[in-house]
């Protein structure tokens, strides 16, 4: 982009950074986006310090320095969770962190400072694992301002005065030049030009613009200058809804996962009121010890069984084990999840909304197939085509030269090349004039274009694709079709996606519906919506939802955002997405391929198999320690243990993930 596209910051509305949406799990799933280097310290320090200890303790000589190294480990393990239980009860909430501190208090208190320690290393190293997942900051809005140029030409009593898009009024006249990128609104009321506009329609074709077509703030003018009437103010643009639209969807979406938070408070106070419980009980209602042991250590002791044994460590592990897991697992497959949140949420999708420009086709045009006439070849007909394009940057030229150099085809020479905006180009090959494009410039030039030409391009046109004629001044013709090609996977991969438990799949596009429905047929799609803006792509999400169930977008151009921001989940093409799509979205393929799609739906249920495993194992042993607490049956050193032997197996069950075998590994 060149220097004058940089955008004032009043020019576009910025909404707030988009906050993430962790795993509320032992208090590391707030929305804060703070650096993980600082807790991963902490932790390491953490287990250095305590193991540090535990090996000075076993020595008669260095035994009197291992309270202090168990202290540090204590300062720099419970550090965090620390803050977090202060900065609770400052709010007046009660979450698991407080269990977790008062049970590693609690074990100091009773003298086994090393089971404190190894409860400070898990939760402090959970945490600073999951900033990891979580460290991303919001720049979603500065990719979309930057395609907008912030100053234009405007037409003031027959001058062109370059002035700030922010001065421009609605009725101006604007003059775009060729590779220019529009700074308006408006409509064509002078001049012909085809102008990229997949950044606001999603169309996958530059489209061709006369007087009286609409045209976008945003979209790129490939050739051809033209006045453009101003419709709307700079803030009213098409592309600052879009800004709205992405601002408000992300912060609808940032508040829906609450469930953690609904249940701590509750059990936190469950576990207290029965640990005093437990405490009273045996101060008031017991007999003091036979061995002559403090009455109020022997009550404390049972109180600190209780505590430790319905301290909740496996069960707020297990959700960060088995996530971290699982997001490791798809990172290593090219498939980023930017929060654990998401990660579970894909696990419930059961419809698939997809762009199709780019996301389930390959995003540029390519020669479908090329038909010839009157005694010529396909080959002959491409070389031809070949030649007259050679001198063009148009993208249907391109797709013809790719096509001819890959068939290893000889291209002519061609001279006196030519331009005809809205109707194609000519030259001179071989001394003949040669031209490719439509049938007006055939008509242009006095050339008649034969009657099964004709039939052949508006067939053509049926099956949604761009039909290019090729004739010379002596009636050789030909036909080459054009069209943005589905990706070689498509079809297998959404086939694989309904393995996996989308019930339904439908393609959301600007471009028209003989092109949508065309490309959904070969890759199996169940329904197409097309011809839509990016607002009516969010209408169409939550049609879907409602009807349906929850919905994954999957897309990649900045006319995707608003969709990708309103989704149950929003899933991006890395290799070709647009800043915006790939900041937007709560998934990224890295690579531009779409098996990322059944990657990241395969290790989204495997990672929802292995949450349930943990907690119902977790869930099971704690029931198991309380009951044993209850009936005095459980001394402290197997509460301890079973606690510690369930948080072990319960991290490994998560991390299981990390070696077990996917369907194509089998």
């Amino acid at each position: 982009m060149d220097s004058d596209s940089a955008i004032p910051a009043a020019a576009l509305p910025v909404p707030e950074k988009k906050r993430a949406r962790g795993i509320a799990c032992c208090g590391h799933g707030d929305d804060r986006h703070d650096s993980p280097i600082p807790a991963a310290i902490l932790t390491v320090l953490c287990a250095i310090f305590g193991l540090t200890a535990f090996f000075l303790s076993r020595m008669e000589a260095t035994r009197f320095l291992s309270p202090w190294f168990y202290a540090a480990s204590y300062l720099t393990g419970g550090w965090t969770p620390g803050l977090e239980v202060i900065g609770a009860l400052a709010k007046k909430r009660l979450d698991v962190n407080l269990l977790m501190v008062l049970a590693a208090a609690g074990a100091a208190i009773i003298g086994d400072w090393g089971e404190g320690a190894v409860l400070l290393f898990l939760f402090s190293l959970s945490g600073a694992l999951e900033k990891f997942t979580l460290e991303r900051t919001a720049r979603s809005i500065s990719a979309l301002v930057e395609l907008r140029p912030d100053t234009a030409l405007v037409l003031r009593d027959g001058v062109e005065t370059r002035v700030p898009v922010d001065e421009i009024q609605p009725g101006e006249k604007v003059r775009v030049q060729p590779g220019e990128r529009l700074a308006v609104d408006g409509v064509v009321v002078e001049g012909q030009t085809s102008i990229d506009q997949s950044t606001i329609t999603g169309e996958s074709m530059p489209v061709e613009k006369n007087a009286g077509a609409q045209v976008f703030a945003g979209t790129l003018n490939q050739r051809g200058s033209v006045v453009v009437e101003v419709t709307r103010r700079a803030h009213e643009t098409k592309l600052a809804e879009i800004v709205d639209i992405v601002s408000a969807a992300q912060d609808a979406k940032g508040h829906t996962d609450k469930f953690i938070q609904r249940w701590q408070a509750p059990y936190v106070i469950g576990v207290l009121l029965a640990s005093t419980g437990t405490l009273l009980f045996y101060l008031l209602l017991r007999p003091a010890p036979a061995d002559g042991g403090a009455h109020w250590s022997h009550a404390l002791y049972h109180a600190m069984v209780l505590l430790v044994a319905a301290s909740p460590c496996a069960v707020v592990i297990a959700t960060p084990a088995a996530t971290l897991a699982g997001i490791t697992r798809a990172a290593k497959a090219g498939v980023l999840f930017k929060a654990g949140a998401h990660l579970e949420r894909l696990a419930d999708i059961t419809c698939l909304a997809l762009d199709k420009t780019g996301t389930i086709t390959e995003g540029k045009p390519g020669v479908v197939s090329v038909w010839s006439f009157n005694g010529s070849t396909e080959q002959r007909v491409l070389a031809l085509a070949a030649a007259v394009e050679q001198n063009s940057e148009h993208l249907f030229g391109q797709a013809i030269l790719n096509e001819a150099k890959s068939r290893g085809i000889e291209i002519p020479a061609s001279t006196a090349f030519e331009s005809h905006t809205g109707l194609g180009v000519h030259a001179m090959v071989a001394g003949v004039w040669t031209g490719i494009g439509k049938a007006g410039l055939f008509e242009s030039h006095a050339i008649k274009v034969p009657k099964e030409v004709l039939q052949k391009t508006a067939e053509i046109y049926k099956l949604g694709q761009s039909a290019l004629m090729i004739g010379d001044e002596k009636g050789e013709f030909g036909v080459i079709a054009v069209a943005d090609k589905p990706r070689p996977e498509a079809a297998r991969m959404l086939a694989q996606a309904k393995a996996l438990g989308i019930k339904h799949i439908v393609v959301l596009t600007g471009d028209h519906g003989e092109v949508a429905d065309a490309i959904a047929k070969q890759v199996g799609a169940d329904q197409v919506r097309a011809g839509l803006l990016p607002e009516e792509k969010v209408t169409e999400i939550a049609r879907a939802e409602r009807k349906y169930g929850p919905v994954a977008m999957i897309g990649d151009g900045v006319n995707d955002a608003p969709a990708l921001a309103a989704a149950d989940i929003g899933i991006a093409m890395g290799g070709a997405g647009t800043d915006v799509a790939l900041e937007t979205a709560d998934v990224v393929l890295m690579k531009n391929d779409l098996h990322g799609i059944v990657t990241a739906l395969w290790v989204a249920h495997r990672t929802r198999a292995a949450i349930k495993r943990g907690l119902l194992f977790a869930f099971s042993v704690i029931s198991l320690l309380v009951l044993s607490s209850l009936f005095e049956i459980l001394p402290l050193w197997i509460a301890v243990l079973g606690h510690e032997g369930s948080t072990v197996c319960t991290v490994f069950s998560g991390l299981y993930l990390l070696v077990e075998p996917a369907p194509q590994d089998k």
